[in-house]
């Protein structure tokens, strides 16, 4: 048997507060109904379970009938409710729920942030706690692997990703998996939520962002390519976007006015299923985009290492009109650190002059193989804060 890879939130009695609803999201396939049934075997008492799809629940939570919803819920510890966006208007029922029983432990999960954040937003203002379970991060690896074999691991990683049905299938199985899962289940939030009239022109779309993985991306490029107007191709990112397929970096700025801003760069929650969606396995070595599959790995590392130490940073890219660039910029509360992504061990880079010049107090650091495993917060716990230069 597979041995199970320990999640972040394993723990997650500590996420669970009295008065208020914890709410699961995450890509999906990445292990959230499975990491809350983990726990809830874990717990004594009893647990009422149950899906979004179910009919029968789906009316009743969305009658708002508080009488029916108690007698529902009566004699138990705890409620789970799996694929919650798929119930109209489950905010108001579980905001009902929550005040009539502030004792009752309540988790959902669900896999499209768009309709989670739209049915639970307003009425649980106050009364929830989000948690986002990403594919898995190099710091949960290691809980059972150590340094050396996350090294040994990283070419591995780039072409297949972070999924843990992919880290624990055989080599005959990962690429399986992925084709699955880009065929069935990636797309399937937006396609099935927000009615898109043209799957064709989604799957054509994000195509083209998987060839642009790290680059600046142009709406009305992409909008001539797909055969689409501006508005739809900026409404259909947008989707992908909150259904967690794709992340969206803009560009960082002070107003200054040599600084780009409007502009985007666009990046995949996992560089495998962008290799499964292009269908390119190739062994790195064999490649020409590494340096974008390496940006790509690195930035979604470091947004699950923020996001797990509960870290709030502010994450952008820096670019001028004279195509200075760096690829990483991050935030905290003032304070910026730089980070540029260097595939070759050993490469080394400063920062361009104008950004020295502009935020001398900002940090600067390049991430290379050699030291990856720092900033994602492995092997520092500082996570490779840099020093300013």
């Amino acid at each position: 048997m597979t041995e199970r890879i320990a999640r972040a939130y394993d723990d997650l009695a500590t996420h669970l507060h009295k008065g208020r609803v914890t709410v699961l999201c995450g890509p999906r396939r990445v292990g959230k109904t499975n990491l809350v049934q983990h726990y809830l075997d874990s717990v004594p008492g009893r647990t009422l379970s149950a899906v979004g799809d179910d009919i029968v629940v789906r009316n009743l939570l969305s009658s708002q009938d508080l009488a029916a919803i108690l007698a529902w819920a009566e004699g138990y510890s705890r409620v789970f409710i799996d694929e919650a966006q798929r119930i109209p208007d489950v905010g108001w029922a579980l905001k009902m729920l929550i005040d009539a029983r502030p004792n009752l432990d309540i988790i959902v999960t669900g896999s499209a942030s768009l309709k989670l954040s739209g049915t639970l937003g307003e009425p649980l203002t106050g009364r929830q706690t989000q948690l986002t379970l990403y594919p898995v991060s190099l710091g949960e690896l290691a809980a059972t692997m150590n340094a050396s074999e996350l090294r040994r691991g990283l070419d591995d990683m780039l072409i297949y990703g972070m999924y843990p049905e992919v880290r624990t299938a055989g080599n005959a199985r990962r690429r399986e998996i992925l084709r699955e899962l880009v065929a069935s289940y990636l797309l399937k939030d937006a396609l099935e939520l927000e009615r898109v009239k043209s799957p064709r022109a989604l799957v054509d779309l994000l195509t083209l962002v998987a060839l642009q993985v790290g680059s600046l991306v142009s709406l009305n490029e992409l909008a001539q390519q797909v055969g689409l107007d501006v508005k739809t191709v900026a409404r259909y990112l947008d989707l992908l976007e909150k259904s967690f397929v794709l992340v969206n970096l803009r560009g960082f700025s002070r107003n200054l006015r040599s600084e780009v801003t409007r502009t985007s760069k666009w990046y995949f929650y996992d560089v495998g299923v962008r290799n499964g969606l292009l269908n390119n396995f190739n062994p790195l070595s064999a490649r020409n985009d590494v340096g974008a599959l390496w940006e790509n790995f690195c930035v979604i590392e470091r947004m699950k290492f923020l996001g797990y130490k509960g870290i709030g940073a502010s994450l952008r890219f820096w670019r001028t009109w004279q195509q200075r660039e760096i690829d990483l910029i991050e935030d905290h509360d003032g304070r910026l650190g730089a980070y540029e992504f260097k595939w070759a061990p050993g490469a080394k880079a400063r920062a361009p002059k104008a950004f020295s010049d502009a935020y001398p107090d900002a940090g600067f650091a390049v991430v290379t193989p050699s030291n990856y495993l720092d900033f994602a917060g492995v092997t520092d716990a500082s996570g490779l804060i840099p020093d300013a230069r």
